[in-house]
């Protein structure tokens, strides 16, 4: 079972710790994926437990974001257009996302992103968009 959280930060701009979040999605076994640059920070992290993300979580609370807010906690991975995604990619859920981290520039690229994964209903909400 795939779970995935939403983080939002006042911005994410340093290297080394972005180099912590890599090290941390390696170790837990996560997909991650970070809006990195300017205003808001985001990050959206995916594992096949909830325990590997609970462990990535923890590891970013330890870096003092400034801003931090986990504003879509742990849960099950719902995916919104499971229709038209063949069942077996579906249900792995690594058809989008690869392991370990990958950044984006923005935030319209990041809900593409969102959207390709089958979360962007998901996204928007705990972006407060909706």
């Amino acid at each position: 079972m795939r779970y995935n959280a939403l983080i939002r930060t006042h911005h994410i701009t340093s290297r080394k710790k972005v180099a912590a979040l890599k090290r941390a999605a390696d170790t837990h076994q996560c997909s991650v994926l970070l809006r990195y640059g300017g205003c808001p920070g985001i990050m959206y992290v995916e594992g096949d437990g909830r325990d590997g993300v609970d462990a990535w979580l923890g590891e970013v609370r330890q870096l003092k974001y400034k801003d931090f807010q986990l504003v879509a906690r742990p849960g099950l991975l719902v995916l919104e257009n499971d229709d038209s995604k063949d069942s077996s990619n579906a249900s792995s859920g690594s058809d989008d996302l690869e392991m370990g981290v990958s950044e984006v520039d923005s935030v319209k690229e990041f809900g593409s992103r969102m959207a390709q994964r089958g979360v962007w209903g998901w996204w928007r909400s705990g972006m407060g968009y909706t």
